[in-house]
């Protein structure tokens, strides 16, 4: 397709919204009824190959596995994230976003997992990773802030005290919950409470929560944390200015939304705590950034050495950094790009699109909630 900006607009927020925030997930394979039977609820070989390979086929056979929609909260706080951003783009349609703000927290609070120091989330589905399982709503850091982010962004844009209260409590999670590894005078926060993997996004995305709940109540050890973490991921920069996915021997990867979480976390660290030693980091890994990972024509690639696959969370991750770091044009490029070659006709956007093959499928979390962030972002500056 080539629609305009606001008429693609427009059929993404009427698609997400007729399925009340309801989709499936690239990683869902395992909410199949077939993984409740013994030999596959507890076989890692056979749970982890099989969400491998549903993921992976160019068509989907959830139909087949009886693979039920989620309401997973990641999807919640995305969607709060682009209503905070029409709230500010469309005037006159406060009360309706502010309205479904509202709804969209409520829903968040009662999704809470129950145990835990406090706010916090994880997916809808049970998830096997290479070295972690988690099990359905148990808490990882990565959707924990992704939520408090859209949260934050909430309570800057709209004044919302409900949001500001639960990043608040969010902090606590990560303060209390979450396993660290230190180095010198630094340290990393684990991926969720289960394990003690030293991932540089998702300990940053721990990090940008300490600083946000330290800009709304000025707690000085959440700003003392946040610089320790800071320090181990800068750290851990290349020469070049990019980061790998983690330090662990598999890890050493360097993709585009990676890339730009860290990139973005680092950003709003030193802005809520006033701290701009890490200015010539950051300008470092921007433009490694948008050397990289970003075509002439506003493809997203995936890697910084590979354009395929042109993923969709990828490119709402580069229109979200590049709009942070004021490259308005670019990130209007990559939005046409990603209209013309992803998006369905009903609105939803494509999972991913390979050299020679597409998976048409369509995902609510990784492309629909993402892009509708994203979109909404950009949408202030569609003149």
């Amino acid at each position: 397709m080539n629609l305009p900006f606001e008429t693609s607009f427009s059929r993404l927020k009427e698609y997400i919204e007729s399925q009340e925030y309801r989709g499936h997930d690239p990683y869902d394979a395992l909410k199949s009824p077939l993984f409740k039977l013994p030999l596959f609820k507890s076989n890692k070989l056979i749970r982890f190959g099989t969400q491998q390979l549903v993921k992976r086929l160019p068509f989907s056979i959830r139909p087949l596995l009886f693979v039920p929609k989620g309401y997973n909260p990641v999807t919640l706080g995305l969607s709060i994230q682009a209503y905070s951003y029409l709230y500010k783009a469309e005037p006159e349609n406060r009360k309706s976003h502010n309205g479904k703000i509202n709804f969209l927290i409520e829903e968040l609070k009662n999704l809470i997992p129950k145990g835990f120091s406090g706010a916090c989330w994880g997916y809808d589905f049970d998830w096997e990773a290479r070295y972690a399982k988690i099990p359905a709503y148990q808490p990882t850091v990565v959707a924990t802030g992704i939520i408090t982010n859209a949260l934050f962004i909430a309570h800057q844009i709209t004044g919302n005290q409900e949001a500001a209260h639960l990043v608040e409590s969010a902090a606590k999670f990560v303060l209390n919950d979450l396993k660290r590894t230190y180095s010198n005078n630094t340290l990393c926060f684990s991926y969720s409470p289960f394990d003690q993997n030293q991932v540089f996004n998702a300990s940053m995305k721990g990090v940008r929560l300490l600083a946000q709940a330290y800009s709304i109540n000025g707690n000085h050890e959440y700003k003392e944390l946040a610089k320790k973490g800071i320090d181990f991921v800068v750290n851990q920069q290349k020469h070049d200015g990019s980061w790998g996915y983690s330090l662990s021997k598999v890890g050493g990867w360097t993709d585009n939304y990676h890339t730009g979480y860290v990139l973005d976390c680092l950003d709003e660290c030193q802005k809520l705590t006033g701290d701009f030693n890490y200015s010539e980091h950051i300008k470092k890994g921007y433009s490694f950034y948008v050397k990289h990972f970003i075509t002439q024509e506003g493809a997203p690639k995936f890697y910084y050495n590979g354009l395929y696959p042109i993923d969709c969370t990828a490119a709402s991750q580069t229109i979200l950094t590049t709009i942070r770091f004021g490259d308005i044009e670019i990130a209007k490029r990559v939005s046409n790009y990603t209209q013309k070659t992803m998006q369905k006709s009903n609105g939803s956007f494509k999972f991913r699109k390979f050299k020679n093959y597409t998976i048409k499928t369509s995902f609510m979390r990784w492309s629909d909630a993402w892009m509708f962030a994203a979109l909404s972002n950009l949408k202030q500056y569609d003149k």
